[in-house]
């Protein structure tokens, strides 16, 4: 825990706790479930960015007009998230708190993740497994509907003829 400053003196201490922040948030188990369920995931992993900057800069002693022009956005935003009124906000905030009180370690975190990692491939090659099963059983359908559609045609076709021998 000492490797990483809680309240960072210079650039390179604001920018190793913003880059835990934002990895430590990342790398927990209920924010990969939200983000696996979210449908906006860039815009989720840009506003957990802008949340962990703007937090690591504060905790410096930053002022919030300087934190706002630095990531570039509104002081409004930035606010917000150092309020805790937006979810990622809240979300940097627990993950900074976890470390304050040295219940997470940023080394286990990241081998939690990579076991986590390690199950969402599994679970992926699986899927495209399947897929690709499926994929082939759909081929084999198509191919006997087209076979029936001929046969049909044919019967059709041979039932007009009776027709009009009749």
């Amino acid at each position: 825990m000492s490797e990483i400053p809680l309240k960072p003196l210079g650039r390179q201490d604001i920018h190793r706790l913003e880059t835990y922040l934002l990895i430590g948030t990342l790398l927990r188990s209920d924010v990969i479930e939200r983000i696996k369920s979210a449908e906006d995931r860039l815009t989720w992993i840009d506003s957990l960015a802008v949340a962990a900057g703007a937090l690591a800069r504060q905790k410096s002693g930053m002022p919030i007009p300087r934190i706002a022009e630095e990531l570039g956005r509104s002081e409004g935003t930035i606010r917000n998230h150092l309020n805790r009124k937006t979810e990622a906000g809240k979300l940097v905030w627990e993950t900074y708190e976890m470390l304050a009180k040295g219940q997470i370690d940023p080394i286990a975190a990241v081998i939690s993740a990579a076991g986590d990692v390690r199950k969402f491939k599994e679970e992926l090659d699986k899927a495209v497994k399947e897929r690709d099963e499926l994929k082939e059983k759909v081929s084999v359908l198509e191919k006997q509907v087209s076979e029936l559609r001929d046969k049909l045609n044919k019967v059709k076709a041979r039932l007009q003829e009776i027709l009009t021998l009749l």
